[in-house]
């Protein structure tokens, strides 16, 4: 059986119980569902953050997001999986991405979902910029988020 896959990049905002009902679908709906929602902070690093501006070049962050997923699927039994990555100018508290797995186990549901998610911050191609009261300031990936998933090369 192929996995549903589905990626949608959008500046529009997202319900997450759509999208876990979408998610849902067909024999995805028998075992577990392990979803992630990720939110603008208003604090990083010590600056209070006013907005954060993600951009991406539209296409090859879709086809970088769906290789993703694919990885995910082919590592665990994944029925289905889902990603909405949000773009534009985002305020403190606003949606940012969701990300859904569908599995027969729970392990492999967060696993699964754990996998994309650390990818996601490694991997597909954002950018983001982080506005305060000092300004604008490009954002880096963290260390950190690279050491989690640097875990997964070793699996």
């Amino acid at each position: 059986m192929s996995q549903p896959l589905s990626v949608r990049v959008q500046a529009e905002d997202f319900d997450i119980a759509l999208l876990q009902e979408q998610l849902l679908q067909g024999e995805a709906a028998e075992g577990a569902v392990a979803t992630f929602t990720g939110y603008v902070r208003n604090n990083n690093e010590n600056r209070n953050v006013h907005s954060l501006e993600l951009e991406h070049y539209p296409g090859m962050t879709e086809r970088s997001i769906q290789q993703i997923l694919a990885q995910s699927a082919q590592r665990w039994p994944v029925m289905a999986a889902a990603v909405v990555h949000r773009v534009g100018k985002l305020k403190p508290g606003e949606q940012i991405v969701w990300v859904g797995v569908s599995s027969s186990h729970r392990e492999a549901a967060f696993a699964a979902c754990e996998f994309i998610m650390d990818y996601l911050k490694t991997r597909a191609p954002f950018w983001k910029k982080e506005l305060s009261p000092e300004g604008g300031q490009w954002l880096d990936a963290r260390a950190s988020d690279g050491e989690r998933a640097r875990r997964w090369e070793h699996d």
